[in-house]
């Protein structure tokens, strides 16, 4: 299955037939990736942002490569958005095993500057939504006894980042989450993981001039950004039946860059 993100054939293969895996921020970027990923991987993936027409495209796309999707638009951070998308995804296509919490935001800039805005905005979509997602999820995957729940967290949230104290306090909020909820559900069958992406080819990544990005890979032992297919593919891995014994751990996506 041809991806738009470019990710080679034949890479990491697992059997997802049958399942359902909803995915946030799935319109764009390493969302994207993880949406195309999964469905190459036999999954039906429910698409979940806030743009429905690009949700749309994104479903076209994988459609067209002969997998399943279908779109759900959504404000992940308001709680009756998320419980009505949760609703709308059971009815149309009668389960989920897979929840990726993948939907995020930036308002960078140093804190003596950061609006009360700009910190609410960012710990709304970026922590809120997680917690509101997977409380959602949590009681039919417990009924079920089966689910795989990975967050997208970062590694500005493992080590900190300047300009970044409302990005970085969210991520780590979502590790913290992670690690918590793993232990209220292992006795489900339910595994919560993260993982933690460090640079990875994107727009916001290109938007940073040749200089900065020349000086970013030096940074990065692997000396090269990251791509979002290799992200993918570490969540799916985790959200795979092999995963069975992995829970409340964060797996780092970064070329080494934090050791």
């Amino acid at each position: 299955m041809a991806t738009e993100t470019g990710q080679p054939a034949a890479r990491l293969r697992v059997d997802l037939t049958g399942q359902v895996a909803m995915v946030t921020g799935a319109s764009q970027g390493i969302g994207r990736a993880i949406a195309e990923t999964l469905a190459a991987n036999g999954a039906t993936v429910a698409l979940v942002a806030r743009s429905a027409a690009k949700l749309d495209e994104v479903a076209a796309a994988i459609r067209a490569a002969g997998g399943r999707a279908e779109s759900f638009p959504c404000d992940v951070s308001k709680a009756a958005d998320v419980a009505a998308v949760v609703e709308a995804v059971h009815a149309a296509l009668g389960r989920i095993d897979i929840l990726v919490n993948n939907a995020g935001v930036t308002r960078d800039t140093l804190l003596p500057r950061m609006s009360d805005e700009e910190w609410d905005e960012v710990i709304a979509t970026n922590l809120r939504g997680p917690f509101l997602f997977t409380r959602a999820v949590s009681r039919p995957m417990m009924q079920q006894r089966y689910g795989r729940i990975v967050n997208v967290a970062s590694v500005s949230g493992l080590i900190g980042n300047p300009g970044q104290a409302n990005y970085s306090a969210s991520k780590a909020g979502l590790v913290g989450l992670t690690r918590t909820v793993a232990k209220e559900l292992a006795g489900r069958k339910i595994t919560v993981n993260a993982v933690a992406p460090g640079f990875i080819a994107s727009d916001m990544t290109a938007a940073l001039g040749p200089a900065l990005l020349d000086e970013v890979k030096k940074r990065v032992p692997a000396k090269r950004l990251g791509e979002a297919w290799e992200v993918a593919e570490a969540v799916l891995f985790l959200a795979s039946p092999a995963a069975a014994y992995v829970t409340a751990q964060v797996l780092t996506v970064d070329g080494g860059l934090i050791g």
